[in-house]
């Protein structure tokens, strides 16, 4: 008797068989489905460019300003001096980013960050060797940026359905990700090969790309108006941005679960004492090397993997998880005496934040109305730069005094303990859904 005959089980052939695996594979790979709409996949081809680009200019500046001093308190003095503009023009970008057209301003912008690296290139090329000019340079760059960032993301709510926002966000937040892996390495491999004035050149010619991607966008003008007369970019509108905020719950908690996760969680400026006492027998250049990339490393893994969570619907919760893992990474990371399980523990918390940034973005797109997105990402891009420069004073101070291990150790337990508090305490974040 034949029994596959009599057998009552479908039978599958093979190519069905490595279909059917395939789809296995991309329910819990990278969701690329944004990239099949061009003009997103254009705006996330110019950022891949951009994202090590950007990070070679991030080296060259400060190791430049270094080379003409000698001195680490002058390199700390640059970074403050381009934080200023980041967090004023950030928030007057987000309210200029919602009364004019999106792609042009990026246009603008984006030339206006290319010239300031031809300008970088220009004055390191003539052996200029001036700190003020790298300040002044880097304070300009930083205000095109500010201005950029936030008509950047919130034109992505334009490009793609709302299903797809976070699957959009994980590619575009992996790329930036990269970005800071492989470019700090990229220029330590190239500053000793061509110097730091091609270094400079480099980023300038592929911001060019970053410039045609852009012009190949759609127009993005802002949507019918609410209210009569043209729109306008002023203090009034940036404080009414911060009203929005405060009504809307949803917005506001994701902007606290941030600042919860990098104030009392982010550790950083505690790496180089950690590396010297704590893991100085497995070498202190290794081990600070390796807690610095721990991160990144994660985050980009998270990112390749996000098909497993990009999917979700309860926005909310997935937030509230991915600040709680966050927490109990870093807390791991305090308790541990091997260098090689701190950073498996650092880099789940970069596969942690990679599922915060994913979700929380995707909530500031989809609960804001179009014509408030640009402004929530300019305080969106104002928190994420504030909030780890924040910690890294906190835990600053509190390693001196009880120690570097006991201050990542607490700040993790503290990251767990007053977001579940607040998820509790307040439903909206948790109820929140697409």
């Amino acid at each position: 008797m034949d029994t596959s005959e009599s057998s009552s089980e479908p039978q599958t052939a093979p190519d069905e068989g490595k279909q059917s695996a395939r789809r296995g594979w991309r329910r819990w790979a990278m969701d690329t489905r944004p990239l099949r709409r061009p003009a997103y996949r254009r705006l996330w081809s110019s950022t891949i460019v951009t994202a090590v680009g950007s990070q070679l200019t991030a080296v060259a500046v400060p190791k430049q300003i270094y080379d003409i001093t000698g001195s680490s308190a002058w390199v700390g003095a640059a970074a403050l001096a381009g934080l200023l503009p980041l967090i004023v023009f950030a928030l007057w970008g987000g309210a200029i980013a919602d009364s004019m057209d999106r792609r042009k301003l990026l246009l603008i912008t984006n030339s206006g960050i290319a010239v300031t690296s031809v300008l970088f290139w220009l004055q390191a090329a003539t052996g200029l060797d001036s700190v003020a000019v790298l300040m002044v340079l880097l304070a300009v760059q930083q205000a095109f940026w500010g201005l950029n960032a936030p008509a950047r993301t919130a034109s992505i709510a334009r490009l793609v359905p709302e299903q797809e926002m976070a699957a959009a966000n994980a590619l575009g937040s992996t790329v930036m990700q990269t970005g800071q892996v492989v470019g700090p390495l990229l220029a330590g491999v190239l500053i000793p090969v061509i110097g730091l004035p091609e270094l400079y050149l480099i980023d300038a010619l592929a911001l060019c790309v970053t410039v045609w991607a852009v012009h190949r966008l759609p127009p993005l003008p802002p949507l019918a108006a609410t209210g009569p007369g043209p729109r306008r970019a002023g203090v009034r509108e940036i404080a009414a941005g911060f009203r929005y905020i405060s009504l809307h719950k949803v917005l506001l908690l994701s902007f606290l679960a941030d600042i919860i996760a990098m104030v009392f969680g982010m550790p950083r400026a505690l790496f180089p004492q950690l590396a010297s006492e704590t893991y100085a027998p497995y070498g202190e250049g290794l081990a600070l090397g390796l807690l610095f990339a721990a991160i990144p490393i994660g985050a980009v893994i998270g990112g390749l993997f996000s098909g497993t969570f990009s999917r979700a619907r309860r926005h909310g919760w997935m937030v509230i998880g991915a600040v709680v893992a966050w927490g109990a990474a870093i807390t791991g990371f305090g308790l541990s005496d091997s260098l090689w399980l701190a950073v498996v523990f650092l880099a789940l918390a970069g596969v942690a934040d990679m599922v915060s940034m994913v979700f929380r973005g995707a909530i500031l797109l989809s609960a804001a109305t179009d014509e408030m997105r640009g402004r929530m990402q300019g305080v969106f891009t104002v928190v994420v730069a504030g909030g780890p420069r924040l910690a890294d004073v906190l835990h600053g101070s509190a390693g001196s005094v009880f120690g570097a291990r006991t201050a990542v150790a607490g700040g993790g337990i503290l990251v767990m303990v007053v977001m579940l508090s607040l998820a509790f305490a307040v439903p909206a974040l948790r109820r929140y859904r697409i």
